[in-house]
């Protein structure tokens, strides 16, 4: 099939042709004739399944089509997504395929001055892509008008409700036109997500892609046992032995990213960490620079799991293991896309067994462990809990650099919503 065949007016195909796509994918091939005829739809799509073209194409058409006056400008879309990342992304979908389009739109997150975001959405906007935080922000300084809205997406809904913003979203909801078309789009269908879209969807059409748990073939896996004090000193061999250039590296929390990134650059390997508390203009340029080259590591909490596109990224390493399975998918997802091949590598230490068994089961595969000479683990260290205490992970007793401590661990002052 191709996406003439879906319906899609020439200015679009005009557009995603010269992106150099001629084929859907199977989620595009779905949602797009259904969003197109107006139907409610709840979506189930992983990352990298081309989803977000897959509401994008559609919610341009139905806005350009519907329009009376494209010159009299109203907000009549708004996408609701959980991190600045994935906003900034999703912004760059709706350009770059509504480029030969009359249409306008805007992103608007924390961490930057609301000033710009302002002048924007006065001078005229259509689209409003934004994170729950943000714009309920515009919408204290009645900077926003979402009385005219015709089409919600709320991307990735589950990562939403991960990082509570359930309350935000009820709010934003009250707000909107009654009679609109709702777009819920989530990796999993939990129950929290079900009672969602019984909110927020009028007789949804349900599409779900068929599950891949496991990470597509293209994505090679492995397992390097190692003590946790030893982490670090092996994912820089690694780096410099196997003269990897381009490496994101995952972490669990915000300290340990700061840390493994300052004895990454000890060790003269460049790297830069990239997390919630950093500043947007930090995290901005660190992408960018990894991207670029300038930096070889990028240090990320799960933050970056969901909403990064890096192209031909060709190593991932879980330099700690998540706590919930699903997180892995997400994280080692961000190899292996578009047909190249990719390199994901886990350093798991004594304490982190439970959560590679959690894996392994979800993925329904057991990934294959190597040790590396000089690197072996301690048979005489006994395995501690990780704790979760207030959404901060820490350890036990146990003295080692990356150790986390609730009495460490304090949310800034004035710290900016997303």
């Amino acid at each position: 099939m191709s996406f003439k065949e879906l319906g899609l007016i020439a200015e679009l195909l005009r557009a995603v042709e010269e992106e150099g796509y001629s084929k859907p994918t199977l989620i595009q091939e779905l949602v797009i004739p259904t969003i197109l005829e107006g139907s409610d739809v709840m979506a189930g799509a992983q990352t990298g399944t081309g989803k977000t073209a897959g509401f994008t194409l559609p919610l341009l058409q139905r806005l350009i089509t519907g329009s009376k006056n494209p010159a009299q400008r109203s907000l009549r879309a708004l996408i609701l997504t959980p991190t600045r990342e994935l906003a900034a992304q999703v912004g760059e979908n709706v350009k770059t395929y509504g480029k030969h389009l009359p249409l306008r739109s805007t992103v608007i997150f924390g961490g930057v001055n609301i000033k710009a975001q302002v002048k924007s959405l006065r001078s005229g906007i259509d689209v409003v892509i934004a994170t729950p935080g943000r714009l309920l922000d515009h919408v204290g300084q009645k900077t926003v008008d979402l009385s005219k809205i015709e089409v919600l997406v709320l991307d990735e809904a589950d990562r939403m409700l991960d990082m509570g913003f359930i309350r935000d979203i009820r709010r934003i909801l009250a707000l909107l036109p009654k009679k609109r078309q709702s777009l819920l789009f989530s990796a999993t269908f939990s129950n929290e997500i079900k009672k969602l879209a019984a909110d927020l969807l009028t007789a949804p059409k349900t599409i779900e892609t068929p599950r891949h748990n496991t990470p597509i073939d293209l994505v090679s896996q492995k397992v390097y046992p190692v003590d946790n004090k030893r982490k670090r000193a092996l994912l820089s061999h690694l780096i410099s032995s196997q003269n990897w250039r381009q490496v994101l590296v995952f972490t669990r929390t915000k300290h340990c990213a700061n840390r493994l990134a300052e004895h990454l650059e000890s060790d003269g390997i460049s790297a830069v960490a990239i997390h919630g508390n950093k500043s947007q203009s930090a995290r901005t340029k660190a992408l960018g620079d990894f991207k670029k080259g300038v930096m070889r590591i990028l240090v990320a909490t799960d933050i970056a799991a969901r909403g990064l596109d890096i192209d031909q990224l060709p190593h991932v390493v879980n330099f700690e293991l998540p706590n919930v399975p699903e997180d892995y998918v997400h994280r080692i997802g961000r190899t292996g896309r578009a047909g190249n091949e990719g390199e994901a590598i886990s350093l798991v230490c004594i304490d982190e067994h439970q959560f590679l068994r959690d894996i392994e089961r979800l993925l329904k595969q057991k990934i294959p462990a190597e040790t590396v000479p000089g690197y072996e683990p301690d048979p005489s260290i006994k395995p501690e809990p990780i704790f979760k205490q207030g959404g901060r992970h820490f350890r036990g007793p146990r003295n080692n650099s990356f150790r986390q401590g609730p009495h460490r661990h304090h949310s800034p002052k004035g710290a900016k919503r997303s």
